[in-house]
C-alpha cells in the first residue's frame, strides 16, 4: 500500500510518501516539506499566532493535496513540541481539522523517543545489540536506550536546536557570554538524565537522528547525501568539539555556505552543536553513527506491524 505520514515538525511540515507492506522496508516514493519554524511564531504567551496558524493551515492542506495527487490510501498526520506545547493548542488543532480535515495526533515527548527509537532498531538489526539512541529536532532533545524495539528508557527535554536559538543565541554572530550560558543551561539539562540511563549499563551502539546531527556529520566530513542511504556516516566528539568553537565565531550567512548546511537551518547549527557535544560528553559517547531512519520512519512502521499479515497459501 502507499502510505503518507504527515510531520508537523518545529521546523517544518513534511510529507513523506512510501510504498510499504508489512516485513518489507518503506521504500520512500516522495517527499513534499516546507519550512514553517513554528517554534519561532509563538508570541509572549506562548501561543501560535494568527499569521502562524494561517501558514499552518495553508501548507497542511497542500501537504494533503500532495498525499491524494501521489496516491496515498492513508495518510498518518502528527505534530510534535511547537504544537503540543503551545498555549493554544486545542484552537491550533481545531482550525486545523475543520478547514483541512486532518485530526493531528499530537505526540507526547516520550512517544516521539519511543517510535525513533523503534526506527533506529529496525535499521540496525538485533545485532547492533543495546542501542542509545539521540535525536535533536527543532523544539526538543530525545534520548532512548534499550536492547529490544521497545526502549528501557526514553526522555524527552526542551532541548531543540530552533528554541534554544530563539531563546538564548539573538545575536549574529552569538554573543560569546550568550554561548557559554547557553552550555552550561544544556548540560545542566542533559546531566540530571545520565544517571537513569547509566543504571542500564553501557550500549553498544549508538546512533543519532535528525538534520542537526546529519549536517554536523557533514561538515565534520561524513559523505553527502547523493551518495545514498547505506553509507555509513559517523561522528566524533573530538571533531564535534574542534567544530563547535568554529561555528560560535561564524555568522548565519558564514555557517549557511557550510557544506550540507541548508540556509534555514544555519541559525540553529550552533545550539544543536552544543546539545549534541553535551549529550556525547555527558553520556561518554566518542563517535555515533548517523541513522537514515527517524521518527516519521517509526510512525510508518508502528502502523505497518498493526496490519493484519495475508497468510500464505497452503500447498494443495
Amino acid at each position: 500500500m502507499r502510505l503518507g505520514v504527515l510531520d508537523v515538525g518545529s521546523n517544518t511540515v513534511h510529507l513523506l510518501v512510501v510504498d510499504a507492506h508489512p516485513g518489507a522496508r518503506p521504500l520512500p516514493a516522495h517527499s513534499h516539506k516546507a519550512e514553517l519554524r513554528l517554534a519561532e511564531l509563538l508570541d509572549e504567551t506562548g501561543a501560535i499566532g494568527p499569521l502562524g496558524i494561517d501558514r499552518l493551515v495553508s501548507t497542511i492542506a497542500g501537504a494533503v493535496q500532495a498525499a491524494e495527487d501521489k496516491g496515498c490510501e492513508d495518510v498518518l498526520p502528527f505534530a510534535t513540541s511547537a504544537v503540543r506545547e503551545a498555549t493554544n493548542a486545542d484552537l491550533v488543532l481545531e482550525r486545523v481539522r475543520v478547514e483541512t480535515g486532518v485530526d493531528l495526533a499530537v505526540l507526547s515527548g516520550e512517544e516521539e523517543a519511543r517510535l525513533t527509537f523503534l526506527a533506529a532498531r529496525r535499521w540496525f538489526g538485533w545485532s547492533a545489540g543495546k542501542l542509545l539512541v539521540l535525536d535533536i529536532g527543532g523544539g526538543s532533545l530525545e534520548i532512548a536506550f534499550g536492547i529490544d524495539e521497545e526502549p528501557d528508557t526514553a526522555v524527552s527535554l526542551p532541548l531543540g536546536a530552533g528554541r534554544l536559538t530563539g531563546a538564548w543565541l539573538p545575536d549574529d554572530p552569538a554573543d560569546p557570554e550568550q554561548v557559554r550560558a547557553l552550555r552550561r543551561h544544556v548540560r545542566a539539562s542533559i546531566a540530571r538524565t545520565v544517571g537513569e540511563f547509566a543504571r542500564a549499563g553501557r550500549p553498544d551502539h549508538v546512533v543519532a537522528t535528525s538534520k542537526t546531527f546529519k549536517q554536523l556529520a557533514r561538515i565534520a566530513g561524513a559523505a553527502r547525501s547523493t551518495e545514498g542511504l547505506y553509507v555509513q556516516r559517523s561522528l566524533s566528539r573530538k571533531a564535534l568539539e574542534d567544530w563547535v568553537p568554529k561555528l560560535a565565531a561564524m555568522t548565519v550567512e558564514e555557517r549557511g555556505r557550510l557544506p550540507g548546511v541548508s540556509e534555514g537551518r544555519a541559525a540553529q547549527l550552533l545550539a544543536g552543536a552544543l546539545v549534541a557535544e553535551g549529550a556525547m560528553d555527558l553520556f561518554g559517547v566518542e563517535e555515533l553513527e548517523i541513522c537514515p531512519w527517524a521518527l516519521r520512519e517509526g510512525v510508518i512502521l508502528r502502523r505497518l506491524d498493526h496490519l493484519p499479515v495475508e497468510r500464505a497459501a497452503l500447498p494443495g
